[in-house]
């Protein structure tokens, strides 16, 4: 919903989404096999115009670092121009993500708001904070009320509980 959002009021062109097989911040033994995460993420995309799943993280080394994906993307794309979206819980420890600095200055940001995480009015260099719907609903919380046997059929885009049901994730 909110790559969707980012996408069509937020002036970018596209949102690509992309899987962070090992992010270096968490430690989380409720995540699915890569092969199932991409497949959930290709069929929450669908064929949206706006919003692709992007799989350049699954072919570099891990753990993922967010700079070394921006610079390969950048390789591989040269005529795109790449911002890295985050949530306002992230940028509380962007200084410790590796050559932070760097992705400021060779990419910039763009900060949305998380529950809990107010972005307020503030004026950073390269940092473009963003007004959008505030869902506190995170994919942890999902995942728990699977494994506890909630119906979150509706809290997931159409097709992604099925597969999630089908292969039975997160029971």
């Amino acid at each position: 919903m909110l790559a969707s959002y980012v996408a069509q009021f937020c002036g970018v062109d596209q949102v690509w989404l992309s899987l962070s097989p090992l992010n270096p911040f968490k430690v989380d033994k409720k995540l699915g096999n890569d092969a199932d995460r991409s497949r959930m993420l290709e069929i929450a995309v669908g064929d949206s115009e706006e919003v692709k799943f992007c799989d350049i993280e699954l072919k570099m080394p891990r753990p993922s670092y967010m700079i070394d994906t921006l610079r390969k993307l950048k390789e591989l794309h040269p005529d795109c121009e790449f911002t890295l979206l985050i949530g306002s819980d992230n940028l509380e420890r962007f200084s410790d993500w590796k050559e932070s600095g760097s992705i400021l200055r060779e990419f910039g940001l763009m900060v949305y708001p998380r529950p809990g995480y107010p972005i307020g009015e503030r004026a950073v260099e390269n940092v473009r904070f963003i007004s959008a719907p505030v869902v506190d609903v995170s994919s942890t919380f999902i995942r728990d009320a699977i494994s506890a046997g909630k119906d979150m059929n509706f809290f997931l885009p159409t097709g992604v509980y099925t597969y999630i049901k089908e292969h039975n994730l997160y029971s």
